[in-house]
């Protein structure tokens, strides 16, 4: 699964380094060993500081709106410090002091004087002073409790000795928080095999490298060979390498007597493996490149499927829509036609409108009793005249 996981990263390896180079460093923790740390000298409370939580070992100073992560996080400190003590076998001495505030402006706020942190770090270790700033949001975060292990690892290392190379501080910071594990280192060391651009550990003492893509060798190659030693000679021979190193020995020296071999022979024995670490044999030989080939197959199966569908639901749409307009037509045509089909209404006689209407005395008026006619002979003429229409005079009795 690994595997699996590695092709898809490699695959996207070149646009994520496009995008460093352009957009610079991403967001990550740092520490002042990396540079020149303040001064030990006293120096003052910072005044965004409203009040200060303590454990055993531990000092932990809130701003006001950090307080509730800051009580929170002197519920756990103490097992954090205890987890280190079983790695590498021994304590740091004296109290450490947290500074934790939130957002960026509370964060620089919070520095030493003369240690301002770097704008890509969202924390900061000062482990000569035992000192370690947090930014609230950074620690409520997924990555939160990784990035304050390893900035305590930089104040464990920087209590427990000196003079410290650079790429031995952030490996052995990896392992003890996990941070090794990941895939982005893997497809890291597998870029820097196959393009040999694995550094010496010699050029990584003090000096880090500028680019971005680099930096990230950097930190997997040194997290890698840490895990190796630590792997190799075991925790005896890395509590054995701390205790010559506290000793105020040169770090090559101190190497040499812990694990009986000198660092460039260990560094040529851990580059005879890193092909078959890290290159493209772990793909070929194994059976996840087929399982690879299969994953893709199905999820270009799934996409062709579900754009198959999107057409076929963009269709049945339309197909409703039609339909539903040709209805709509349907029936429109349908009412014009009953429209002409009903006749227009008769209209009332006159008389009937006269005989509603009231009198200037408000009472309806009488009918009017219709005149009588005696019907006529039919042998009388369809047209009278008027003198046709008075009375005859009497005919004379005859005796």
């Amino acid at each position: 699964m690994r595997h699996l996981l590695l092709l898809l990263t490699l695959l996207l390896a070149p646009i994520a380094e496009a995008q460093d180079v352009v957009g610079g460093p991403r967001p990550e923790a740092g520490h002042a060993n990396g540079g020149a740390e303040p001064a030990m000298v006293p120096t003052p409370r910072p005044s965004v500081v409203v009040g200060e939580v303590s454990t055993p070992r531990f000092r932990i100073l809130y701003t006001a709106r950090a307080e509730g992560s800051a009580r929170q996080l002197a519920d756990n400190i103490e097992s954090i410090r205890d987890a280190f003590v079983g790695v590498l076998g021994r304590d740091w001495p004296g109290v450490t002091e947290l500074r934790v505030g939130v957002g960026r402006e509370e964060f620089e706020a919070l520095a030493l004087p003369g240690g301002a942190p770097p704008g890509w770090a969202v924390a900061l270790a000062y482990p000569t002073h035992r000192i370690v700033l947090l930014n609230a949001l950074t620690l409520a975060g997924p990555e939160g409790m990784v990035t304050l292990r390893h900035e305590l690892a930089h104040v464990a290392l920087g209590q427990l000795g000196s003079h410290w190379p650079r790429w031995f501080q952030e490996g052995l910071a990896q392992n003890l928080t996990g941070e090794n594990y990941s895939m982005t280192h893997y497809a890291a060391l597998f870029r820097a095999v196959t393009q040999e651009k694995v550094f010496r550990f010699e050029h990584l003492h003090d000096a880090w490298p500028d680019l971005p893509s680099d930096v990230e060798i950097a930190y997997a190659q040194s997290a890698a060979f840490v895990a190796w030693l630590s792997a190799r000679h075991g925790p005896e021979g890395m509590g054995r390498l701390v205790d010559e190193v506290a000793t105020g020995q040169p770090f090559e020296q101190a190497f040499g007597k812990a694990f009986r071999s000198s660092l460039w022979v260990e560094e040529l024995a851990w580059r005879d493996g890193l092909a078959a670490r890290y290159g493209w044999l772990p793909l070929t030989t194994s059976s996840s490149l087929v399982w690879l080939g299969a994953t893709g197959l199905v999820v270009a199966a799934y996409l062709r499927r579900r754009k198959q569908k999107e057409a076929r639901f963009a269709e049945m749409e339309a197909q409703e829509a039609l339909e539903e307009e040709a209805m709509r037509a349907s029936l429109e045509a349908e009412l014009a036609q009953q429209r002409m089909r009903v006749p227009p209404p008769l209209p009332q006689p006159s008389e009937a409108a006269e005989l509603s209407e009231p009198t200037d005395r408000g009472e309806p008026m009488e009918p009017v009793a219709a005149e009588w006619h005696e019907p006529r002979s039919p042998h009388a003429p369809e047209f009278e005249d008027e003198e046709q229409t008075l009375p005859r005079p009497p005919k004379p009795t005859v005796h």
